[in-house]
């Protein structure tokens, strides 16, 4: 079939999908946020629902039949709530049960156990009341800490938005300086000490770009776009224009308020002329309505 089409050359390779950074304003956005696309979402993340095997084959000493290791990840379905907590990169997955032996398999949804806890910050100085599963609790205490934990796990292994906007904040206290300690420079030298090696695998546009889904990353573009090209409006360019007129109409008045004296004796005498000869002429008008036998003007 490549042969009888028109781009049969470039069908060969297979047919080239155009992805969302190659149409419309997704191909404007910078490098950096493409960058953290790739590792959020295009990056294998570790394994959490199963462990993986090593080696490429597998030897059952019971049987004696030798098998190919499969690492094949389970496809993970990623729930609006699971955005509003951190899961420790769990989330459903859909399969199928079989609860009988005599009866065939049934859809089958595993959700993770979710539970409320509190969570410290150091870098940001705050608590928060986050829903959290037991594989997040002992990743924070491997790490020794929730800012490590963020700071150490790449964006496909946190996977919800809300661990991506905590780690792109703790990453601007940290490039800022952690403005929140100002009161206590030890625990502010302390902080920077301790986190400043996180800040370099990071570039300040980077850190900017981070943590933004698609659709936020498109209107914080429309939004920088709007302030460079601010459009003025019209009504601020015909107020000066109007002032300008004014301004050289007052100049023209002043050269002209001179000729103008000289004739204003003459005009005012042609206006009382010009008042009287009306006012006899609605006079007559007014008798000749009244008297039924005065004479028809003629027209």
């Amino acid at each position: 079939m490549a042969h009888a089409t028109k781009q049969g050359a470039q069908m060969l390779q297979g047919f080239k999908r155009i992805t969302r950074f190659e149409s419309g304003l997704g191909a404007l956005l910078p490098e950096a946020y493409k960058k953290f696309w790739k590792e959020w979402k295009q990056t294998q993340p570790a394994a959490v629902h199963y462990i993986p095997k090593e080696g490429e084959w597998s030897y059952n000493e019971i049987t004696g039949e030798t098998k190919p290791i499969q690492n094949v990840p389970l496809p993970l379905i990623d729930t609006p709530e699971s955005n509003m907590g951190i899961w420790g990169g769990e989330a459903v997955i859909k399969g199928f049960q079989k609860r009988n032996r005599f009866k065939r398999r049934v859809p089958h949804f595993w959700v993770p156990v979710l539970r409320r806890s509190v969570v410290q910050s150091e870098v940001l100085n705050e608590y928060m009341s986050v829903v959290v599963t037991d594989t997040t609790l002992e990743k924070i205490h491997e790490c020794h800490g929730f800012d490590h934990y963020l700071l150490k796990n790449p964006a496909c292994d946190l996977r919800s938005t809300l661990a991506l906007t905590l780690k792109r904040k703790i990453l601007l206290e940290l490039l800022n300086g952690c403005p929140s300690h100002a009161d206590n420079l030890k625990q502010q030298q302390r902080l920077l000490k301790e986190y400043k090696c996180y800040l370099e695998s990071y570039t300040a546009e980077e850190i900017e770009w981070y943590g933004y889904t698609f659709r936020d990353a498109i209107r914080k573009l429309q939004a920088q776009m709007r302030d460079e090209n601010r459009v003025k409006p019209h009504k601020y360019e015909f107020r000066m224009q109007l002032i300008e007129q004014l301004k050289k109409a007052g100049i023209r008045e002043t050269d002209s308020s001179e000729k103008t004296a000289k004739t204003t004796g003459t005009d005012a005498d042609l206006q009382a002329l010009g008042k009287l000869e009306s006012s006899s002429g609605s006079r007559s008008n007014w008798l000749s309505k009244i008297n039924p036998f005065g004479k028809k003007q003629e027209t």
